[in-house]
């Protein structure tokens, strides 16, 4: 088996957010992760390798040069092979250019299953891993808490509307994990060594057949706003009427 886990470098959550005068989240600004959503898909597929040792698993991630630290973390943690789909016109894509480029570079790989986070913590769009489903037109299953590989399909639990649901998908297809499916395991020092001779394959946008890309190439129009500075409340001094006070300022800023 074959597994594709796409891996996503994102600004540190810990750090407070910039955006560019355009409105996007301006990822110069401060440190860059690996996605911990994108290392607990990673865990699930190195899981299943645990057990089954002819499994190969690629890491797959769409960014700048510097994404390749998250790169390389993943073939720290087990992955055996990276894909770095990394282009300047890329920069600024939204949602459905991310999924086509990323499912243009999976699209030839011979991939059985397809591993993804549910929701990247800079986008919080959830709809990545569906489009690249789509765009294959191979199943989709997601948003999975647990997430099994038997034969030729792969099930697992997700929450419904009406309680938790069993979702079964045959292969090919694309998965996406949330953050219950598993906790991601941290590199060890041989896993470190090996990793420096893993082999990882660079595509760019004409390699892959992509055009229309970057803010140019969106679909999506974003309206963006800053948090507004903080203010110094009203003080209430306690005179007898203290109560009263308080529910008429929690009414006037329809808190009740």
């Amino acid at each position: 088996m074959k597994i594709a886990v796409l891996i996503k470098q994102v600004p540190d959550t810990w750090d407070e957010r910039q955006l560019t005068p355009a409105g996007h989240v301006d990822r110069a600004a401060s440190e860059r992760i690996a996605d911990e959503i994108t290392e607990r898909a990673l865990e699930v597929a190195l899981l299943h390798k645990d057990a089954d040792k002819s499994v190969e698993i690629v890491a797959v991630t769409m960014g700048p040069e510097q994404a390749s630290d998250a790169l390389r973390k993943a073939l720290q943690m087990g992955a055996d092979s990276a894909l770095h789909i990394v282009d300047d016109a890329l920069a600024g894509s939204d949602a459905l250019t991310t999924a086509r480029a990323l499912a243009a570079g999976v699209k030839d790989g011979g991939f059985d299953l397809v591993l993804a986070g549910n929701e990247s913590t800079d986008g919080r769009g959830g709809v990545v891993p569906a489009m690249i489903a789509e765009l294959l037109g191979i199943a989709f299953a997601g948003p999975l808490n647990t997430a099994d590989v038997t034969g030729g399909s792969i099930s697992g639990e997700r929450e419904g509307a009406e309680g938790t649901e069993t979702v079964t998908a045959a292969l090919p297809a694309v998965v996406s994990i949330t953050e219950r499916a598993a906790e991601p395991r941290f590199p060890k020092f041989k896993g470190i060594m090996t990793a420096k001779r893993k082999p990882v394959t660079v595509h760019d946008a004409a390699t892959l057949g992509l055009t229309d890309l970057g803010h140019e190439g969106g679909n999506l129009v974003m309206a963006s706003s800053r948090r507004p500075a903080r203010t110094a409340g009203p003080k209430i001094i306690d005179e007898g009427q203290a109560a009263s006070e308080l529910i008429d300022y929690l009414s006037a800023e329809h808190l009740i």
